[in-house]
C-alpha cells in the first residue's frame, strides 16, 4: 500500500509540475515565437555567431588576464579605443566570463528583453561548447554571480547604458533552471551599427588563449583594421603583463593562433609586426563588407 501511496504522490508531483510549465509558456514567449509589435528585442543574428557591443570587444572590460586572483576595480575607466567610454565596478572580468554572457545573449535574443529567460545549466554549457559536469556548472554559477554583481556605465556614440550585465538570476537547485533578466536599456548597444557578430567557432577553437580571444573579437569588431602599437593593445586588452618584450612574444603567438584558428573556418586573417606596429588583414564579412561599400561610394571631398 505504501509504494502505491507513493506511486500516486509521484503522480501528482509530475502532473502539477506540467500544470506549472503550461503556465509559464502562457506568460512567457516561446522561444521562435512571434513576439507583439512594440517589444523590445535583441537583433535576430544566426546561430553561428554570438553578437557584442563594439565597446565591449574594443576594451579592456572582458580582458586578456590569466587565471587566479583577481583585482576589484572601484569605478574606474577602463581602457578602450577613442569614442568609447566604460566605467566599471566589481571583480575585473575575463573571457570566459565574455563566453557566459554570450550565451546568455544568445538564448534571451529569441524573446522579449528584460523578461525572464529561463535555460538550464545544461544549455548554456552546450552553448558554450562544455559538457554538463558539477565542476563546469560549479564555474557557471560563479561567473553570472560576477556578471550579475557587475555595475558600468558604457558610453558609446551616442548611447550611454548605466547598470550591470545580467539584472538578476536565480536558479532551481534540483532541476538546475536559471531565470535569468537582462536589463531592456541595453537594446541601444545593439543598434545596427553598434555590434559585431563574432564567429563562435573560430572563438571556441581559441578557448583558453584569452589573448588570443580578446584579439579575434577586437580585429572581428573592425571592418579594416589599422595599424596599432603594441603598447596600445597592451593596454586595450588589459594585460597584467608587466614586461612589454614579455607582451610582445605572448602578442604574437596569440595572432599566430588567430591566423589558424580563422583559417580553419574559412575567415582570412594575417598580421604582421613591423617596429612597433602591429598590421592585420582580415576578410570583411556581411555587414562590414556593405559598410566599406558605402564609405567607398562616397564622393570625396576636395582638400584644401
Amino acid at each position: 500500500m505504501k509504494r502505491m501511496g507513493d506511486l500516486t504522490a509521484r503522480i501528482a508531483e509530475m502532473q502539477e509540475k506540467a500544470r506549472q510549465r503550461a503556465e509559464r509558456e502562457k506568460r512567457d514567449p516561446l522561444p521562435g515565437a512571434p513576439l507583439p509589435k512594440n517589444v523590445v528585442q535583441l537583433p535576430l543574428w544566426p546561430e553561428p555567431v554570438r553578437a557584442v557591443p563594439n565597446g565591449f570587444l574594443r576594451s579592456a572590460l572582458f580582458g586578456a588576464i590569466a587565471k587566479g586572483k583577481r583585482r576589484y576595480i572601484d569605478g574606474e575607466q577602463l581602457a578602450a579605443l577613442d569614442g568609447i567610454e566604460i566605467r566599471y565596478t566589481g571583480q575585473r572580468l575575463d573571457q570566459g566570463d565574455l563566453d557566459v554572457w554570450e550565451s546568455v545573449l544568445h538564448a534571451v535574443r529569441l524573446q522579449e528583453l528584460g523578461s525572464t529567460c529561463r535555460v538550464t545549466s545544461y544549455a548554456l554549457l552546450k552553448l558554450m561548447g562544455k559538457t554538463d559536469t558539477g565542476k563546469n556548472r560549479a564555474t557557471l554559477n560563479k561567473r553570472i554571480t560576477r556578471l550579475v554583481a557587475s555595475a558600468l556605465t558604457v558610453k558609446q556614440g551616442r548611447y550611454s547604458y548605466i547598470g550591470s550585465l545580467i539584472a538578476g538570476a536565480a536558479k532551481d537547485e534540483e532541476t538546475q533552471e536559471w531565470v535569468i533578466e537582462l536589463d531592456a536599456k541595453l537594446r541601444p548597444l545593439f543598434a545596427a551599427d553598434q555590434f559585431t557578430q563574432v564567429e563562435w567557432a573560430v572563438r571556441h577553437k581559441l578557448d583558453g588563449k584569452p589573448l588570443a580571444q580578446w584579439l579575434h573579437g577586437f580585429y572581428a569588431s573592425h571592418a579594416a583594421p589599422f595599424p596599432l602599437k603594441i603598447e596600445t593593445l597592451h593596454r586595450l586588452c588589459g594585460s597584467e603583463a608587466g614586461e612589454m618584450w614579455k607582451f610582445a612574444q605572448t602578442l604574437r603567438k596569440a595572432l599566430d593562433d588567430v591566423a589558424e584558428a580563422s583559417a580553419a573556418h574559412g575567415e582570412g586573417f594575417s598580421s604582421d609586426i613591423r617596429g612597433d606596429l602591429v598590421h592585420v588583414e582580415k576578410k570583411a564579412q556581411g555587414a562590414q563588407r556593405r559598410h566599406l561599400a558605402k564609405k567607398a561610394s562616397k564622393p570625396r571631398k576636395p582638400r584644401a
